[in-house]
């Protein structure tokens, strides 16, 4: 079996790496290749990678290479892990929303219209790229925002699933909370990616019985302080939100904090420089523990288990990925791009049927899926209007004076990645 990663020159591919070297029964890879144009950072994050399989006696070989259509010939499946502009972009998106007043952060608001309209272009050339060395690869998409990468690359035909290491997280900490198993939690994860709630808690499997009211009456205010949402919030919806829809429910007291402290951006630079230091070092054989602080936490056996489950029969029938909604929402179009647990195998993934939405969750992903149908279309064919519009439609812009001011900004900030600008 091979594997490609396109952005493997990433501070996060070691724990990537891990992954694949504890969990080989699971996902038995032969060939493991990393691409990335950033050759400097390729050679120390391949070098670590080849000294992790060593020590875990992973008998697959690594490759690296710049060269994405080479490194993609033959591949079974292609993980998407890039950042278009690097952490020099995310800086930018990330500070100048809040000059007009709103979030600043890379996936979601202005920012996150700019990651997708940088992305979104690059990410279909590599698609077809991929769909030319094999027609049959699955593409596992890791990179944000995701789900309006996913359905760039659905509605463009291609073999494509979209990750995000939010729900796996909730996973583990729910888990350890209620003193069982990883296994033995299930989540009614229903949303969009970065705009998820957690309905129930189940032990068992998607029938069993829903732990979430004892969860949140145990440990409902060291589930607030991982959320930073007041503990009266989660009792009052009785659900648990992702950490991602503290933009919503605090937005200006979100901008106040963002405004008065270094930019998560610069921390992860910081944090990357003394990754590849570390990286560098030829007796480091293992994720360094400073690694958990990046982000990313337990990407690796998220992917592991959706790359097993489309290739074989190794990974869990019942993941949380990003797949069209096919009526699983009714009040979305079956082409919107939907995070909710689903059935895996060969073929795909099959949305599970899920909770009746009350309107409080199910206004606000209607909200931003029309923002998320105007943004592609901004990413798919450019132009000062569609942006305009996406940012008029987001909910946490929504004014035209704001809206306005952020156009300027994004075109202003992203001229060099935009090729109608």
């Amino acid at each position: 079996m091979k594997l490609a990663v396109v952005g493997g020159g990433s501070t996060y591919t070691p724990e990537l790496i891990d992954g694949f070297a504890r969990l080989r029964d699971t996902l038995p890879i032969s060939e493991l290749v990393l691409v990335d144009p950033a050759a400097d950072r390729l050679d120390l994050v391949g070098g670590l990678a080849r000294r992790i399989f060593a020590k875990q006696g992973h008998p697959g070989k690594i490759v690296t290479t710049s060269d994405l259509d080479a490194g993609v010939e033959g591949a079974d499946a292609v993980l998407l892990q890039l950042r278009v502009g690097g952490q020099a972009a995310r800086q930018q998106d990330e500070t100048w929303p809040l000059e007009c007043g709103c979030v600043g952060q890379e996936t979601t608001g202005a920012g996150g219209l700019a990651k997708a309209l940088r992305t979104v272009p690059v990410v279909l050339d590599i698609a077809e790229r991929v769909r030319r060395a094999n027609p049959d690869a699955w593409i596992i998409d890791f990179t944000n925002p995701v789900g309006i990468v996913t359905r760039a690359l659905l509605q463009a035909g291609h073999k494509a699933v979209g990750l995000c290491n939010v729900a796996i997280g909730l996973q583990r900490k729910f888990a350890a909370l209620l003193q069982v198993t990883p296994a033995e939690v299930h989540l009614d994860h229903v949303g969009l990616n970065h705009l998820t709630w957690e309905l129930g808690v189940r032990l068992g499997g998607p029938t069993g019985e829903n732990v979430l009211p004892k969860l949140l009456a145990e440990h409902g205010d060291t589930v607030a302080d991982e959320l930073r949402l007041p503990r009266q919030v989660l009792d009052r919806l009785g659900v648990i939100p992702s950490y991602y829809l503290r933009y919503y429910y605090a937005h200006d007291e979100v901008v106040r904090e963002l405004a008065t402290k270094p930019s998560r951006a610069a921390e992860v630079a910081a944090m990357e420089r003394e990754l590849l230091t570390m990286y560098g070092d030829p007796a480091l054989d293992e994720k360094p523990a400073l690694l958990a602080k990046r982000g990313g936490a337990f990407y690796s056996e998220a992917a592991v288990d959706l790359a097993a489950s489309l290739l074989g029969d190794g990974g869990s029938p019942v993941q949380v990925v990003n797949a069209y909604n096919n009526g699983t929402l009714p009040f979305l179009a079956d082409d919107a791009v939907i995070e909710v647990p689903a059935r895996i195998d060969a073929s795909g993934a099959v949305p599970l049927a899920v909770p009746a939405l009350d309107p409080l969750y199910a206004g606000l992903i209607a909200h931003v899926t029309a923002y998320e149908d105007l943004a592609l279309e901004a990413a798919l064919r450019g132009g000062r209007d569609r942006v305009f519009r996406a940012l008029l439609a987001h909910p946490l812009v929504g004014q035209y004076d704001y809206a306005d001011g952020l156009t300027d900004r994004l075109i202003a900030h992203n001229r060099e990645h935009l090729a109608w600008a």
